[in-house]
């Protein structure tokens, strides 16, 4: 059945389909090239976080322990 719908579809010519293919290509990758690059903002941002909470807790402890051994 799907064979047969995809037949019967009208098609542009490939001259000029080339066009809307080629451009559509390029605004996916463009797509996907800015969803990566933000994501890896936003990683970054995320370890350099995750990186001063871990110095906070180890100093955190460190005074727990010299207040524990007074």
């Amino acid at each position: 059945m799907i064979p047969a719908l995809l037949a019967a579809a009208p098609a542009l010519p490939l001259g000029e389909a080339g066009k809307y293919v080629a451009g559509a290509f390029c605004a996916f990758v463009a797509i996907v090239v800015i969803y990566v690059a933000i994501m890896a903002v936003r990683l970054q941002r995320m370890n350099r976080e995750l990186d001063e909470l871990s110095a906070t807790l180890r100093e955190r402890e460190q005074a727990e322990r010299a207040e524990t051994t007074r």
